[in-house]
């Protein structure tokens, strides 16, 4: 059984028509389809490594998926040491014993812990080094071992994104490794192996498939676009990019608290499986933003989960940007059902962020960042520290300062969006 919903034709917010759109070389979704997992992969080769962790790596599907491709002929290691939020030291210091196994293609099984762990170790294994060497835009040199990703959570969209994020405990603050080469060859998305997804989970990663639509329909766009594809991993809001983000977050609208709920149904879930997907193919190429920049030093020093930072922060950076992005966050008012053709775009674009954030109220998103732990004498230190994150702040389509930053940060401690209504 397969999804109704395509990706949303463009609106004259996508003129003019430049569009870019990086994907794996195959994409596979449907319920069922991970069980031809073991053919997929042993067109790319016979020695498979899976990377998951403990829990997944205990898990029957994660058997199941083994035997089928070792019945296609292929010898199989299974590693259960994914850290999450993926510290840096763990990744290195596995890469020496998983190398001795010379794998010929590498699985990320599980979230996106799972699958960015895979696309790290693909370029250490190719190119050596350390990490760090590769951290930024465009420093991995070529082509790594072959990653194939299967995702089990309705989320982070890694299964088709040039980017891993990781942890560097030496910056106190994560940091992410972008290229086209990080892009899976195959993503196998079943949505049925996200079906035992804990309430909360799946509100976290809903949450973060929301946020990865949103900012990239939301993104700056550039009007150079002669050159972009080759000078950016992450080129901002485009006309292919506009599809993918419209039809996620009209799926994430409509499924999210019934998939974030005790009693999720599969049409639910499916749903979010896809508005995920749609995610990654919508930010993989135009990026994320503000969100995401000002999460990364909040995670760090509250050890909270990126999908719920991101999804607390979202409504006040939608806030934040609306002087410059009404049109756009009046479409999204739309998808959601809160607009009200009566009103004005600008009061359109309000209702869009009030309609986010009681989204995000009602599936268990913490209310402000006090309550995720930060401390009120941290504010302008993780306002400070998202400035460092500049490859998502240029994607920001309202320049982010420190006073801004500042601004946006002690909104989400209070959990206050009226003192961002203004503009």
């Amino acid at each position: 059984m397969t999804t109704q919903v395509q990706p949303a034709r463009p609106s004259a917010l996508s003129t003019p028509s430049f569009g870019l759109l990086r994907a794996p070389r195959q994409i596979v979704f449907g319920e069922g389809c991970s069980a031809g997992l073991g053919d997929i992969v042993a067109r790319l080769g016979t020695r498979v490594l899976v990377c998951t962790d403990q829990r997944m790596g205990d898990d029957p599907a994660c058997r199941s998926l083994v035997d089928a491709m070792t019945r296609a002929g292929a010898t199989v290691q299974v590693y259960t040491g994914v850290e999450a939020e993926l510290p840096v030291p763990s990744i290195e210091a596995s890469v020496e014993r998983l190398r001795a196994f010379d794998p010929e293609v590498v699985v990320g099984l599980g979230g996106g812990s799972s699958m960015d762990f895979a696309k790290a170790l693909a370029v250490l294994l190719a190119h050596g080094g350390s990490l760090r060497d590769y951290y930024g835009e465009l420093k991995v040199p070529g082509p790594t071992v072959p990653v194939v990703a299967v995702p089990t959570t309705a989320g982070t969209g890694s299964e088709v994104t040039p980017v891993a994020v990781v942890t560097d405990p030496e910056q106190v603050l994560k940091v992410g490794v972008s290229s086209p080469y990080l892009i899976p060859a195959v993503a196998v998305v079943d949505p049925t192996l996200s079906y035992g997804c804990p309430p909360t989970l799946s509100a976290h990663a809903g949450a973060d498939a929301l946020a990865h639509c949103v900012e990239a329909f939301t993104a700056v766009r550039r009007d150079d676009p002669a050159g972009l594809p080759t000078r950016r991993v992450f080129v901002g809001k485009t006309l292919l990019t506009d599809m993918y983000a419209l039809a996620g977050i009209e799926l994430i609208a409509r499924s999210l608290r019934r998939a974030a709920s005790s009693t999720p149904d599969e049409a639910s879930r499916r749903d979010m499986q896809l508005a995920a997907l749609y995610g990654g193919l919508a930010f993989g190429t135009a990026g994320t933003a503000g969100a995401h920049a000002i999460q990364y030093p909040i995670g760090a020093v509250t050890h909270t989960s990126h999908g719920e930072g991101v999804g607390l922060l979202l409504p006040f950076l939608m806030a934040y940007n609306r002087p410059v992005r009404a049109a756009e966050l009046a479409t999204v008012a739309a998808l959601f059902g809160v607009a009200d053709d009566q009103s004005s775009v600008e009061e359109r674009a309000w209702s869009a962020v009030t309609a986010v954030r009681t989204l995000m109220l009602d599936v268990g998103i913490r209310p402000t960042l006090a309550d995720l732990g930060l401390r009120e004498d941290q504010v302008d230190w993780v306002a400070t520290s998202s400035l460092r994150v500049t490859r998502l702040l240029e994607n920001n389509p309202r320049p982010i300062d420190e006073a801004a930053a500042r601004a946006i940060t002690r909104a989400a401690f209070l959990g206050d969006l009226t003192t961002l209504q203004s503009g």
